[in-house]
């Protein structure tokens, strides 16, 4: 009988779980994984080009598309000319990347860096909007966003300063104006710092006036710590 459990158990281990009514049991991943973590980062690539190309578009795309078509009339008919130009497209330097992604070592976690103009918080909000227009995500892989608009090492000073370059020009941009917020922290990987520590921290820099409100916050500030990271 035991022997008959411990193969009736592993058999069981990789089939999905249901609950009582029959729906299935899924965990909370950043990644639907492990080992997605490849294909989610090809289809956030894929998004947020498209997103981006629309919030902040560079023309270079249309003034190549232009020299294409003013190249293909000189060139009509000329086979020289169009190798010479095949060979110097192909000696063209690639064009710079918006997104890059990084390695975090870490099951169904990814990061992906942008550069400027891109803006990460406008990105995801956009992202979001399209998704509640539509009811499209454009995405299979990926179960959760987290936009950061900076980051620092963890520690108490590095924080402090985080929070002066990030914070204090929100609430600064409409002095006038009494906000109520909340302030989101989430661990991972991470043992040095506590919870508490770094929430006290961070509600230093909040300006005086405004109010904390855990259940109808106006403004969220959200935080991840990440093994040695702060964002």
């Amino acid at each position: 009988m035991a022997d008959a459990k411990r193969k009736s158990d592993g058999r069981d281990k990789g089939r999905r779980r249901y609950r009582s009514d029959g729906t299935p049991i899924w965990g909370q991943r950043s990644v639907d994984g492990p080992g997605k973590e490849k294909q989610a980062v090809g289809e956030l690539y894929d998004v947020f080009d498209t997103l981006a190309s629309g919030l902040w578009p560079d023309g270079s795309a249309q003034q190549k598309d232009a020299g294409d078509e003013t190249d293909e009339e000189d060139d009509n008919g000329d086979l020289e000319k169009q190798i010479a130009k095949e060979v110097a497209s192909m000696k063209r330097p690639r064009k710079e990347q918006r997104f890059a992604s990084f390695q975090t070592n870490t099951p169904c976690v990814i990061f992906i860096s942008c550069k400027p103009p891109v803006n990460p918080v406008q990105l995801v909000v956009k992202y979001v909007q399209d998704v509640v227009a539509t009811g499209v995500t454009n995405s299979r892989y990926v179960q959760r966003l987290t936009p950061i608009s900076a980051t620092c090492p963890v520690n108490i000073p590095e924080i402090q300063s985080l929070c002066r370059r990030v914070v204090l020009p929100f609430f600064a941009s409409e002095p006038d104006k009494k906000y109520s917020y909340r302030i989101e922290l989430r661990l991972r990987n991470h043992n040095t710092l506590s919870k508490s520590a770094i929430i006290q921290e961070v509600a230093k820099c909040v300006p005086e006036g405004h109010k904390v409100d855990l259940e109808n916050a106006e403004v969220f500030i959200l935080i991840e710590v990440f093994k040695s990271v702060c964002g």
